[in-house]
């Protein structure tokens, strides 16, 4: 079985269709909004949640909204990562960053604007009774603030990442966590709840693992052509990482302990889950 290329489309498309107003005096912002957001990739997010969805016999295409939201979200993050603050990175998938080519204000403004827009289009948009709409915002928010991404982030900006419990703990909030509510957000969406709910999170919790063990292996190992993105920026920002910390021969080992695990993890999901573990599979065998 292949990526599932027929949920990336779905998400595209919609995408595609989204406007953030009319009004010509803010048009440079919401220009800089779409070149991000538009920007293409794998969407991983938004097909995991997607394909939990289609794991329990829902339809992904009712989840759209909120598949979309976590791509703006995750959207917002990549912009201001690449800010001069933060990596001061020049290239995001093969194109300029917002910030070189819009202008770091500007760059600044279009991520809290896609923050917000995200959560305007889960309440406008989303179809669900209200006591869902509630649970996958009240997910989202925690998976984003201080208890996740971006809590995540003030650890590694910080340096406080010297030990491999410190190093476990930022990666599960800056990256794990939003992966984990993408997987757990699609479980509400398609009616899932008690120990099912319980056993997505164990999935997605080592899968999100999983795509940052990865991510820091090909920032040694990958090419900034293929990658769309400057490799080797953690070694010049002086950042701690698994390849860093453990080597990048037990890093590699790490990534495959952690895909079988996700992998033994999703087993014990009740689903339909092949289209979960294709999108497992990519991640470990991604190179970009």
């Amino acid at each position: 079985m292949t990526y599932p290329d027929d949920l990336v489309e779905l998400v595209e498309s919609y995408l595609g269709r989204i406007r953030f107003g009319e009004d010509s005096d803010v048009s440079p912002l919401t220009e800089a909004m779409q070149y991000s957001l538009l920007g293409g990739g794998k969407r991983i997010r938004p097909v995991l949640l997607m394909a939990t969805m289609r794991a329990y016999g829902a339809s992904p295409e009712t989840a759209l909204p909120t598949a979309a939201a976590l791509e703006m979200i995750h959207t917002y993050s990549l912009i201001h990562d690449d800010l001069p603050a933060f990596d001061n990175d020049i290239l995001r998938r093969g194109q300029p960053t917002c910030h070189v080519k819009y202008g770091e204000s500007i760059a600044i403004l279009a991520g809290d604007a896609l923050f917000a827009e995200a959560f305007r289009l889960i309440c406008e948009r989303q179809e669900a009774v209200p006591a869902v709409i509630l649970a996958v915002m009240r997910e989202i928010s925690e998976a984003t603030g201080v208890r996740g991404m971006v809590g995540g982030q003030y650890l590694d900006v910080s340096g406080n990442t010297t030990s491999e419990a410190q190093l476990g703990l930022m990666h599960r909030l800056k990256t794990g966590r939003l992966i984990a509510a993408c997987v757990y957000c699609g479980g509400l969406l398609a009616g899932v709840g008690g120990a099912e709910l319980d056993n997505l999170t164990g999935f997605a919790a080592e899968l999100g693992l999983l795509f940052q063990i990865k991510d820091d292996i090909l920032d040694v190992i990958g090419d900034t052509a293929v990658l769309g993105k400057q490799a080797g920026a953690d070694a010049r920002l002086k950042r701690s990482t698994y390849a860093s910390i453990y080597g990048l021969e037990k890093a590699q080992e790490l990534a495959r302990r952690s895909m079988l695990l996700a992998l033994e993890a999703l087993a014990r999901v009740k689903g339909s889950t092949e289209t979960l573990a294709v999108v497992t599979n990519y991640i470990y065998e991604r190179q970009r």
